[in-house]
């Protein structure tokens, strides 16, 4: 998998994820202190051309294919899963990456944003969707590489399925889980069904750009998405 090539670098553009699927069942408001997030198109994570260059998520394909409006969350599945707490730091110690989290929500076009370039050690947390361990799959964003060379998420397409992920939480909770799979889908194909939603056990995605790099408003071809299902939780 190419990722990193000094002599074809990344746009400054984000291009990482397919735009969010629209809500299918009632909606609710945003639960206090949950505010929505703009940041510049520069910085944009392009989902109908979806993350940043460096993150890169595609337009997602299968039933799902929207963004929710005014920032409203979907209503809640009652599968189990613990009180929402936004996350604060991640760790995935196969490949060494400990970084912070930062919340992100939509761009003007509707793609989620990423962190900015000058921050792409960093990681964004879709802040539309369920924070980790909730019930439904959170998804975490990051860059692949910047002009300078590798970012936070360069080596996630090395992940394989039982290494564990640790996302410390703002109630100063931890919540693991463990890897099922890690894929890689043109941009074009992304199956938001999998990636997006507030059903079903928590998860986690943590989803950066991968193949080719073709540059312009695409950056790259792929996205590299490790999928993962919530393996223990602790507290101080």
């Amino acid at each position: 998998m190419e990722i990193f090539r000094p002599s074809q670098p990344p746009a400054d553009r984000p291009s990482v994820a397919a735009r969010p699927p629209t809500a299918v069942a009632p909606r609710r408001s945003r639960p206090p202190g949950r505010s929505p997030w703009s940041l510049p198109l520069a910085v944009v994570l392009v989902l109908a051309g979806v993350f940043a260059t460096g993150a890169g998520l595609g337009r997602s394909v299968g039933p799902f294919d929207w963004a929710p409006a005014g920032g409203d969350r979907p209503a809640r599945s009652e599968t189990v899963g613990l009180s929402a707490s936004r996350p604060v730091r991640l760790s995935v110690p196969a490949i060494k990456v400990a970084a912070p989290v930062a919340p992100v929500g939509q761009a003007r076009d509707g793609s989620i944003a990423v962190p900015p370039l000058e921050r792409h050690n960093e990681t964004g947390w879709y802040d539309r969707g369920p924070t980790p361990g909730e019930a439904g799959p959170a998804v975490i964003v990051g860059h692949v590489d910047t002009k300078s060379g590798p970012s936070v998420f360069y080596d996630l397409g090395k992940l394989h399925p039982g290494d564990l992920i640790e996302v410390a939480r703002a109630d100063r909770s931890v919540v693991v889980f463990k890897v099922d799979t890690v894929e890689h889908f043109p941009k074009d194909q992304l199956p938001a069904e999998r990636i997006y939603g507030h059903d079903g056990p928590p998860g986690l995605r943590l989803i950066t750009c991968g193949g080719q790099f073709i540059g312009g408003r695409t950056g790259y071809a792929d996205n590299v998405i490790a999928f993962a299902t919530l393996h223990s939780s602790r507290k101080p």
